[in-house]
């Protein structure tokens, strides 16, 4: 018999044992928590789980905030740049305080002018300052008088004229070549007991230009004396000469008569006025010479300081400045009652303005764009986190969490990541930009930061709140509101411009191009699933899978499971069709800027290249065929112009007018081409059998019509003779003389040039083409006799005209504003001055048009905008893109068992993705197209092309078709990387864990 093992159980007769009594445990105490063991922080571990999410944010908010803080910055220094160079290219005389005071009977001297001078600057230095290194101060004689030597220079026998100066700065800017400066000591004004005729001597010694001196007939030692006045009248002694090294300075501005003499007309005689430098010796006696003088001072402001953001502020100084409260404290400080001040520059910053209004709108579209765009990306941005984190936030807020308790966390974490990027972004956007005011971008860079930091958490918010009732009304009025501001921005776009003269832009009406964008989109986003669906349909009766699928997943719209969403997002749709309809605007208004340009250009110089004849001078021999056989030259028209011919039998009898003789066919096809005065060139056509005696048909420009008359005219050309003519047509423009008002005859070569003696040699040149400028310059010199070519050649008249003003006269009219400057470098392109037949070309003249810098920053601001607004487009595709990676690999995947090859995965993500992205390229070309049709009447180019042309922008189809072309194609490069790259690895990762949702 076996025996069991111990671990058997015992029979049922065995008497159990008894239970041993429960041991009573003593309690445990609590374990001692370890040291520096807590839990982890909620921020840290989120940003943790999810690197490259953070880093995505980050470089978002980055790039967000670098533009936001750029833009400003940029504006900025364009309109500082375009102000600084509008003052510099205005002269120093136009940006300079001009102060005058009657000269002091008694004390007069050069203390008491430093004295002046010190309180005038005092009142400088808030909103503009005054470069003292440039400043001109002294005392002058009001009236020149006549020098009665008789060995001095009289032409026609008027003697010369001299106006004594003195001026504490001039001898820094010239050189001593003879004898030596005046004293500066004060001389005694005659010995003890003299008589009152005595208290004229000794002569006042002055300096004299050596050019001025040799003009006149003075020497150094020359006496010289003026008409005696009632109580007498000094001498002066020539003591020094002196020569100036460079008379292009501004310390020579107004002061052109101490250089050089001038040469003044009266009448049909000229003069010559020649002024000399006294010294400080002098000035108690100076007012002797002609008994009146006056103190001035030349103050220039500092162009280089003044900024366009204070233009208001530096306006109203200087208006004090010259009259008003600034102006009466000084009359006080200087105990001078007849301290005058005057200057350019209030009507100068008043023009200033005008030009940066009137560039303002192309300078604003683009940034309101990219702003736009920008906007709608981090909406997005923030939507799409929110989905994708939809479930973690729910089981926070089923586990107990707060609504607000969760945005809490939610706005720390995106503060450790937006803020240290957007003060990043905002450090180098001050850095690269460097400018005065900081205000602007940091105020744009804090919006744009708060805005990447609040999407995200106000749309958790939203994904949190208990579901209310759908209200079907809500989307219906929001986009009737919209359709109303859009509305309301083009009717007062129509009524007063996207600028209103004498105002600021209105930013409704800048952003009227982003209206229009806004209300395309929203129809787009409800016509596009529709218009989807169709082609999803139709694409369903035919074999195959791809296209179905695709334009179906296209139609419904992907993303966020359980989201309930019946169609696609609208977000990335309204980013393109805004980047799209921004961007072909802009790009259309420059582009008729350039053509307005063109057409100024080609309406000034006649034509692509002209060559022209001084005077009544003509072409050389076989110049004008040589230029019409250079390569490029398509058209060339040879023609001979008179400006001073009669045209006899109008109402006035009498009227001067232009004569042009040119062959018809030519002159026709350049009217043609410039859009100036067409006309038929069998008009002007002559028959063989016509009377030699007939008339010669004509083209009369409207302002001959205007002189009346009718039927037959006789025309006498300025070189002698007469041509009777007849008038076959009106025309309202003439390329050889295309002013408005401008009386012009054009008679057809052959009958013409047979009557007109002269005429068979042209004057001018135009040709039309590509030509080159420097390869025509070089022809015209290699046409030239030695003589001409020399520097000797005939050049333009002399500056100097009849009647003009004494230079040196306060107040005396300043150039221009467009006048260049004396001393600067010509314009790039432009001819020399001693060329004996200027050559002019469109080329140059659009570049001289296009120079301005408020154009440049404006154009440059816009492409730049257009840019970005293109990269955050292309941002909001691929954001959607990566969002739907998940849910497309798992459906490829699963397409992938039953057959689905690469290269049909990959046309499915593209049939899937580019029905929105070309949807929304058509509707952002055909809104551009509208908002050029509805605004662009409205705008005025004139300062943008630098010359008056009418207002309106033409709608041209290339440069929308090219922008909504290339963003389509970028968009489609970007998902067809996407899909070849990120795709196959989601795909691999699908089919190797299965699919575990």
């Amino acid at each position: 018999m076996t025996t069991p093992p111990p671990s058997a159980t015992p029979p049922p007769s065995a008497t159990p044992p008894s239970p041993a009594p429960p041991r009573r445990s003593a309690p445990r105490p609590p374990a001692a928590p370890r040291a520096g063991t807590r839990p982890a922080p909620w921020v840290r571990t989120r940003l943790r789980a999810a690197p490259l999410g953070t880093l995505l944010a980050a470089a978002l908010a980055f790039v967000a905030v670098l533009f936001a803080a750029a833009l400003p910055r940029a504006q900025d220094r364009g309109a500082d740049q375009a102000l600084r160079s509008f003052l510099t290219d205005s002269g120093s005389t136009r940006t300079s305080l001009q102060a005058t005071a009657p000269a002091p009977g008694t004390g007069q001297s050069a203390e008491a002018l430093d004295r002046t001078l010190k309180s005038l600057l005092a009142q400088t230095g808030n909103t503009f300052h005054v470069d003292t290194d440039r400043v001109v101060h002294g005392t002058r004689t009001v009236k020149r008088q006549p020098l009665l030597n008789p060995e001095l220079s009289r032409p026609h026998g008027i003697p010369p004229m001299m106006s004594l100066l003195y001026i504490q700065q001039a001898r820094d800017h010239m050189k001593l070549v003879e004898g030596h400066w005046p004293d500066d000591t004060p001389r005694s004004a005659g010995a003890a007991g003299a008589t009152e005729a005595a208290a004229y001597e000794p002569p006042l010694q002055v300096a004299m230009s050596q050019q001025a001196a040799r003009t006149i007939g003075a020497r150094v030692g020359s006496v010289l004396r003026s008409a005696p006045l009632v109580d007498g009248t000094p001498s002066v002694e020539v003591v020094g000469l002196y020569s100036v090294p460079d008379e292009t300075e501004d310390f020579w501005v107004d002061l052109d008569c101490l250089p050089r003499a001038c040469k003044t007309f009266a009448g049909d005689s000229y003069l010559w006025e020649a002024d000399a430098l006294i010294g400080a010796g002098d000035l108690e006696r100076m007012d002797l010479w002609g008994h009146d003088a006056e103190d001035f001072w030349r103050l220039p402001v500092d162009v280089g300081r003044l900024r366009a953001d204070r233009l208001d502020a530096t306006k109203k100084e200087i208006a004090s400045y010259v009259a008003g409260p600034t102006a009466a404290r000084l009359a006080f400080e200087t105990r001078r009652e007849g301290l005058r001040t005057t200057s350019w520059l209030p009507e100068l910053f008043e023009q200033a303005h005008e030009r940066r209004q009137a560039a303002a709108p192309l300078a604003l579209i683009g940034p309101a764009g990219v702003g736009g765009v920008a906007f709608v990306v981090l909406c997005l941005a923030g939507a799409l986190a929110a989905d994708r984190r939809d479930a973690e936030l729910r089981l926070l807020l089923a586990r107990g969490g707060s609504r607000s308790a969760i945005v809490g966390r939610l706005l720390r974490e995106g503060a450790v990541t937006v803020l240290p990027a957007a003060a990043a972004a905002t450090a180098l956007a001050v850095l690269l930009l460097p400018t005065p005011r900081l205000a602007p971008a940091v105020l744009s860079a804090a919006a744009v930061a708060l805005l990447a930091l609040l999407t995200f958490p106000v749309r958790a918010a939203v994904l949190l709140t208990p579901p209310r009732p759908a209200g079907r009304w809500r989307r219906p009025v929001a986009e009737l509101l919209v359709l109303a501001a859009t509305a309301a921005a083009v009717l007062e776009v129509r009524r007063r411009g996207v600028a209103p003269a004498g105002s600021d832009p209105d930013p409704l009406l800048v952003a009227s191009p982003l209206l229009l964008a806004l209300c395309g989109a929203l129809l787009l986003a409800r016509v596009q699933p529709v218009v989807t669906g169709w082609f999803a349909r139709l694409a369903g009766r035919r074999s195959g899978l791809v296209g179905f699928l695709g334009l179906a997943r296209a139609a419904r719209g992907t993303g966020a499971r359980g989201a309930g969403r019946s169609g696609p997002s609208v977000l990335p749709m309204v980013a393109v069709l805004l980047a799209i309809t921004t961007g072909g605007f802009g790009a259309t208004v420059l582009q008729s800027v350039e053509s307005n340009r063109l057409g100024v250009a080609r309406l000034t110089v006649g034509g692509d290249a002209s060559i022209s004849a001084f005077g009544k001078g003509n072409l050389p021999d076989g110049l004008a065929k040589a230029a019409g056989e250079l390569p490029g030259v398509r058209t060339s028209v040879p023609l001979w112009v008179d400006h001073d011919s009669s045209l006899v039998g109008t109402v006035r009898r009498s009227s001067q007018v232009n004569l042009i003789v040119v062959d018809p066919a030519a002159y026709a096809e350049l009217s043609r081409v410039l859009d100036c005065g067409r006309f038929d060139p069998a008009l002007l056509a002559t028959g063989g059998g016509e009377p030699a005696d007939a008339p010669v048909p004509a083209l009369f420009t409207s302002g001959v019509a205007r002189l009346g008359g009718s039927g037959t005219f006789t025309v006498q050309p300025g070189n002698g003779g007469e041509v009777r003519v007849r008038g076959a047509a009106v025309i309202d423009c003439t390329p050889a003389v295309p002013a408005a008002d401008a009386a012009t005859v054009v008679l057809p070569a052959g009958r013409a040039t047979a009557l007109i003696g002269g005429s068979d040699r042209p004057n001018r040149w135009i040709g039309l083409g590509p030509v080159d400028g420097d390869r025509l310059r070089a022809l015209v010199r290699s046409a030239l006799p030695a003589e001409s070519a020399s520097p000797s050649a005939p050049g333009p008249a002399s500056p100097s005209a009849p009647g003009s003003a004494s230079p040196s006269a306060p107040g005396s009219a300043s150039p221009t504003p467009t006048t260049p400057v004396a001393g600067r470098a010509p314009a790039p392109g432009t001819p020399p001055d001693d060329e004996a037949y200027p050559v002019r070309t469109s080329a140059d003249a659009v570049a001289a048009l296009g120079a301005d810098p408020l154009q440049r920053s404006a154009e440059r601001l816009f492409w730049a905008s257009v840019a970005g607004a293109a990269g955050f487009a292309l941002l909001a595709v691929l954001l959607t893109l990566m969002r739907t990676v998940p849910e497309r690999a798992a459906l490829l995947a699963r397409l992938r068992t039953m057959g689905l090859r690469r290269r049909q995965g990959v046309a499915l993500i593209l049939a899937e993705t580019l029905p929105q992205t070309l949807a929304a390229a058509l509707g952002g070309a055909l809104v551009a197209a509208a908002a050029v049709a509805l605004l662009g009447p409205a705008m005025d180019l004139s300062t943008l092309v630098g010359a008056s042309v009418p207002t309106g922008v033409r709608l041209t189809a290339a440069p929308v078709l090219t922008l909504a072309l290339g963003l389509a194609a970028l968009v489609a490069a970007a998902v067809l990387v996407e899909a070849a790259t990120s795709g196959r690895r989601q795909i691999t990762t699908e089919l190797r864990a299965g699919d575990q949702r």
